[in-house]
């Protein structure tokens, strides 16, 4: 059975981040999927040193930034079969909590043998008017650098929203996701 992992790069809990990617796993749970999410909010996520440690020392670990948050976080995205990550678009990018933990998963894993290589997901972002494309685009970039496959949706993995709740109003982003999560499950259900 498929397990799928859920990561919100958003510092704030139970922000609009956050409700996209838990209506995700829940799409994913109705067709059998279990699924966690983890939040980056209160957690602490050193960028990459580029000490190379982690070629170095090849047992899929980060040597040069320990004492945060990465090392769980990279274990349990090692143990899901869906990797799917979300965040909100500060400055027109990704929030750099998320970036930090892709930036550290992604040297690591390629370290070690390409330990993401054929996992499926993709990305999710939500914007307050723009900068939604590029940072989708970004995202989707990490997972074409480390060897994964990300299906498609009727558009892509992009909502509008501000105020908390907000996301719950952009009804075409919602199907967005919902396709997103049913095509998760079927490729899923096809490559176990």
């Amino acid at each position: 059975m498929p397990t799928a992992l859920a990561i919100s790069g958003s510092p704030r809990l139970n922000g609009n981040t956050e409700q996209l990617l838990r209506r995700c796993l829940d799409r994913l749970a109705t067709q059998g999927i279990p699924g966690e999410l983890i939040t980056l909010a209160g957690k602490t996520i050193h960028g990459c040193g580029a000490c190379g440690g982690c070629r170095e020392s090849k047992d899929s670990t980060c040597p040069g930034q320990s004492g945060d948050d990465f090392e769980a976080i990279f274990q349990a995205m090692l143990r899901a079969d869906i990797i799917v990550v979300g965040s909100p678009v500060y400055f027109g990018s990704a929030t750099p909590e998320m970036m930090a933990l892709l930036d550290r998963a992604g040297y690591v894993a390629g370290s070690n043998g390409k330990l993401f290589s054929r996992k499926i997901g993709g990305p999710i972002a939500v914007a307050r008017r723009a900068g939604h494309n590029f940072t989708y685009a970004q995202l989707l970039m990490w997972y074409m650098i480390n060897d994964m496959v990300v299906p498609g949706s009727t558009y892509w993995n992009v909502a509008l929203a501000r105020e908390p709740g907000a996301v719950a109003q952009d009804a075409e982003g919602l199907a967005t996701v919902d396709r997103f999560a049913d095509n998760l499950a079927w490729l899923a259900k096809r490559l176990s």
